[in-house]
This record gives C-alpha cells, sequence and structure tokens, in this order.
C-alpha cells in the first residue's frame, strides 16, 4: 500500500500568519491538508481530503500575503512559487497592475507505492503518456515513477521541471526522486527546448515531463522519442478521446487528418467518403487514464485504440485497482453502449447558417462553395451568424473573438486549413447538397444536443441523440462540456451516436 515519505508540513505551516498558522494546528486531520486559500478582503480557508473549514473570522489582509509571499522563493513567470527542499507549490493571483492578492498554497507530498499499479508497464521501456484530472495524483505518480526507474531499474533519468513541482524548489532536487537528474526551465515557454537539450547533452534513457501542453512541446516530445529514448509524461485531458478532440496535442497520439476515398474504396470500407485517419505513428505508446488515487483505465496499445476510435468501433480497455490488501486487481471494461429514453424531434429550423470568419480565406470559401452550387452567407457581426469558423492557426493564439463567440454560444468550428478539401468538408456538413437533406442538419443536431442537455438538467438520466458525423458529435460533445454534462459516442458508423448524460 501507500507509504508517504514526507510532506513536509511543517514548512508550510510555519510559513503562515500566526492566526492562520494557530488555527491549522488546532485541526485534527490536518495530515490531510491539501491547501490553504489566501484571498485579500476575505476569510482564509483550507480544504482538506473530505472537508473545507474557514480558518478564524479575521479577513485575509496586504500584509498577510506579503508575509507569505516573502517567504517562499521568487514567483517565476507562471506565477507558481515554492520553499526550498520541499514539493509546496504556491500560486498567485494578481491584480491588473501585477500585484499579489490571492495565494493558492498547496501541500506537496512524496509517495511511496503510487505506481505498483502500473510498474510493469513502466518497466517495458515503452512511452507512456498520464491522463486525469487535476488533483487525483498526476505529478506525484510521475515523481515515483522517475523514482523507481532510476534507483530500482538503474536507468537515467532527467526530469524536465518546469514549475520544480517534480523535485522541488531549490537547486538541490527533493530526495523523493531517488538518484534521477532534474532541469530547471527558466520560464515555461522553453520547456520545448530543455526536453530538445536534455537528449543532446545528458544521453538520458528516459526523459520525464510535467503537463505537456503546446505544439511545440508535443513536436519535441515526438523528437524524442524517435531518437528511441523513452518518454513519461503528462498532458491535459482526462481521457484519450479528450486527447483526440485536441488539436494542439493530438499529435502525442499520432495526429488526425481528414482523407477522401474514392467511391469503390467507400463502398469496401462502408463507410462515408470523407473520413478521419491517423496520420502516423504516435509519440507514446501507451496511455493510462488515472481515474483516482488507486485506481487506472490502461489503453497498451494507443495507435490501435485510436484506430478503433477514429472507425467508430470503441475497443476494450483494462482497467486496474488496489484493494484493501494492496494486491492488484483488473478487469476488461468494455465500451458503454445503453439504450437511452428517445428525444422527440426538433423543430426543424430550414434557414441556411449564416458563418462568421475569423483567419479563413474568404474568396476561397465563396470559390468551392460555387463549385458546390452553394450560396453561403457571410456576415460580419458575431450576433447574426449561427456559426464560428476560425483557422487553426488562429485559433491557438486564443483570441478575444473565440471568447465572444462562447459567450453567445455560437458552435466554433475550427478549420484545419484553407485548403479546398478542408473547406469542402466544412460546407458539405454544414450545408445541404442538392437532391440531398431539404433541412440545416447541422442545426438541427445542434438543437437536439441542446434539447436533451434540458433534459438530463431536468433529471433524466441519459439522452441518446441521433447518428452524426465525426464533425458534428464533437461538436455535440463541446456543447454537452460547456453545459458541464458528461457525453460520450456510441455505436458504430454509420449509426454511432453521441450519448449525453450527468458525469
Amino acid at each position: 500500500m501507500q507509504k508517504v515519505i514526507t510532506d513536509d508540513l511543517e514548512a508550510m505551516v510555519d510559513i503562515m500568519p500566526s492566526h492562520i498558522r494557530q488555527s491549522l494546528r488546532q485541526q485534527k486531520d490536518i495530515g490531510e491538508l491539501l491547501e490553504v486559500i489566501l484571498d485579500l478582503g476575505r476569510t482564509p480557508e483550507a480544504r482538506f481530503l473530505r472537508r473545507e473549514v474557514v480558518l478564524g473570522s479575521k479577513e485575509v489582509d496586504e500584509e498577510d500575503i506579503d508575509y507569505v509571499a516573502s517567504r517562499v522563493s521568487s514567483f517565476g513567470d507562471d506565477n507558481r512559487a515554492g520553499i526550498e527542499r520541499t514539493l509546496h507549490r504556491f500560486s498567485a493571483i494578481r491584480n491588473r497592475k501585477g500585484r499579489i492578492i490571492g495565494l493558492t498554497c498547496r501541500v506537496g507530498r512524496a509517495v511511496f507505492g503510487t505506481i505498483k499499479v502500473i510498474e510493469d508497464l513502466i518497466q517495458s521501456g515503452k512511452s507512456i503518456l498520464l491522463l486525469g484530472r487535476p488533483g487525483v495524483g498526476k505529478t506525484t505518480m510521475l515523481r515515483e515513477v522517475a523514482r523507481v526507474l532510476a534507483d530500482d531499474i538503474k536507468k537515467r533519468v532527467i526530469i524536465v521541471d518546469t514549475s520544480n513541482e517534480i523535485a522541488g524548489d531549490g537547486d538541490i532536487p527533493h530526495p523523493a526522486i531517488g538518484h534521477a537528474r532534474r532541469m530547471q526551465v527558466t520560464t515555461p515557454t522553453m520547456q520545448h527546448a530543455v526536453m530538445i537539450e536534455a537528449v543532446e547533452n545528458h544521453m538520458p534513457e528516459v526523459i520525464v515531463i510535467d503537463e505537456i501542453g503546446t505544439e511545440l512541446e508535443a513536436q519535441a516530445a515526438r523528437t524524442i522519442a524517435e531518437r528511441g529514448v523513452q518518454l513519461v509524461g503528462t498532458a491535459h485531458g482526462n481521457t484519450l478521446e479528450n486527447l483526440m478532440m485536441n488539436p494542439t496535442l493530438a499529435d502525442l497520439i499520432g495526429g488526425i487528418q481528414t482523407v477522401t476515398l474514392g467511391d469503390e474504396e467507400a463502398k469496401r470500407r462502408g463507410t462515408q467518403k470523407t473520413i478521419l485517419e491517423r496520420i502516423s505513428a504516435p509519440t507514446f505508446n501507451i496511455v493510462v487514464e488515472i481515474q483516482d488515487w488507486d485506481s487506472v483505465a490502461i489503453r497498451p496499445d494507443v495507435g490501435e485504440a485510436v484506430d478503433s476510435l477514429l472507425r467508430g468501433n470503441p475497443i476494450a480497455t483494462e482497467v486496474r485497482w488496489l484493494d484493501e490488501s494492496g494486491e492488484i486487481k483488473s478487469r476488461r471494461e468494455e465500451p458503454a453502449i445503453e439504450k437511452a429514453a428517445p428525444v422527440k424531434s426538433p423543430v426543424v429550423n430550414r434557414a441556411m447558417p449564416k458563418l462568421y470568419l475569423f483567419g479563413v480565406n474568404r474568396g476561397r470559401i465563396e470559390q468551392v462553395a460555387k463549385d458546390m452550387h452553394l450560396s453561403p452567407e457571410v456576415v460580419g457581426n458575431l450576433k447574426e451568424a449561427n456559426l464560428f469558423v476560425i483557422s487553426k492557426a488562429y485559433y491557438r493564439r486564443k483570441p478575444q473573438k473565440v471568447s465572444d463567440a462562447e459567450a453567445l454560444k455560437l458552435p466554433v468550428c475550427v478549420l484545419k486549413s484553407n485548403t479546398p478539401a478542408q473547406i469542402r468538408q466544412l460546407l458539405d456538413t454544414v450545408y445541404p447538397r442538392a437532391g440531398a437533406e431539404k433541412h440545416n442538419r447541422l442545426k438541427t443536431a445542434l438543437n437536439e444536443a441542446e434539447e436533451a442537455v434540458g433534459l438530463v438538467r431536468e433529471g433524466q438520466g441519459a439522452v441518446e441523440l441521433s447518428p452524426q458525423s465525426a464533425y458534428i458529435r464533437r461538436l455535440q460533445h463541446l456543447l454537452a462540456q460547456r453545459s458541464h454534462l458528461a457525453s460520450q459516442s456510441t455505436g458504430k458508423d454509420p449509426n454511432r451516436r453521441v450519448r449525453i448524460y450527468k458525469g
């Protein structure tokens, strides 16, 4: 079972103002402390494993925040700091003038045994990507991976530690990483460069990386994997499906492209002419979805899993967990395909959708539309639009217009490129073709999803939508996500559909 090495809790408590320090030490379950929240003008709070508590009636003032900030290391570009030789992390909230007005003081713990459930995978030499929601223990598991590989398996391990969260603050790394070596990163934007530097200068057999989050970092990870170095890292997302929907990080699992098949090939495969396919071999061989501290879902062959998902045939996953005696248990979990209450047919809106373009070539869209005998309506006002279309290059910059469109609850379509093939796929999905459907499939599908969201919020257990293309299903998933509901795709093409339910 898990055994705590050290949490250096006193180091965290000691730097708190006296009235907060005193209140913390009165808590009987202080060993389960997760973080302390200090916000200017509000009472301080402590979050424990199973509860939250207010630490006294005195509101946090500027002196309290300055007291803590002056006793930790300097805050970097990522607004994070720490206490030297500990794993604690302090994250700052600043006002518009740059002054710190809030602190999240998170307790860092080093724990033995967190990777027992996947130790055989770690020892296989294959590259492994850990996914999971915030706070589920990804970084703790990553720290233990580095120690086991360096100390038990005697490999040359380099940790690229962007926020000093894996190996602690200061120049001397925390003993929890064993004999693994740690490379610090001057600023988060340079993480990809340090990843490459680690390979070129220090001859590692394993590189450990936390929070791969940009396209440059994804490209650096691919470069490292192609040089035969084992990678163990984490990325934003809870599941493999989340990663596939993220255009920035999809390269980690092989990348996804649109392919147009000939008539005979489409007929042979029994699919539509336009399909999604994996571009290349995945950077990571194995994906581990961390469900909680003692339970994981394993995708042992990422390439096979991605291909199956793109074909609409999700494959079973292996779920492992530790029982009360610390023994590893496992089961094969088949994809959930449940019957749900039918949704009544929504009122069909036969109006053609109005497009708002951002970073997309209008002339090229009009030319492709002309070839397809379509007349798209492009508007210059977001409030008049039914669909926000943005190029991938502009979407990466996170412009304000995207936030404005989401605030208006407009579907956002990210166009991979301005090529005729990509534009044709968009128009073929959004607009009815001659002799095809007489109503707007996209508008109907989104209306149906919105109605399903309303039914689930009113108490219905789950609602299954009508079969749709992969592109429309992706928009329906996003709509459910923005409504704070869960969703999954079930069934096989051409009957693959989205199921919406409470998570």
